[in-house]
């Protein structure tokens, strides 16, 4: 079974950090580029950043430049998103997916999700 989870979400304060982790079972994540994504209530669905499967890396959010980082570990076939420098305004469900290229971030064209992680960022 093709399956990606997501670990890592939670509760956190303004300017804090925390590291979401994206696990692949059934299926080499090596071979394919890992888009972060994430949505607000009532928001849609917005890219971050995603990893190429050569490790090439494409932001698709300003709003996070700077703060977030994307990487993966062969080693141990997960993907990671580091968040630092966390406004509340980050607050949404995290989501790990998978493709065979980045792309340009639209949220439609990932085949495979996670089930999402929850990160709340509160003052």
């Amino acid at each position: 079974q093709v399956q990606l989870v997501e670990s890592g979400g939670g509760l956190v304060q303004v300017g804090g950090s925390l590291r979401l982790s994206c696990a692949a079972s059934g299926f080499t994540l090596d071979y394919y580029a890992i888009g972060w994504f994430r949505q607000a209530p009532g928001e849609e669905r917005e890219g971050i950043l995603c990893i190429s499967s050569r490790g090439e890396v494409r932001h698709y959010a300003d709003a996070v430049k700077g703060r977030f980082t994307i990487s993966r570990d062969a080693a141990k076939k997960t993907v990671y998103l580091q968040m630092n420098s966390l406004k509340q305004e980050d607050t949404a469900v995290y989501y790990c997916a998978a493709d065979s290229v980045c792309g340009t971030g639209a949220w439609r064209a990932f085949e495979t999700w996670g089930q999402g992680t929850q990160v709340t960022v509160a003052s």
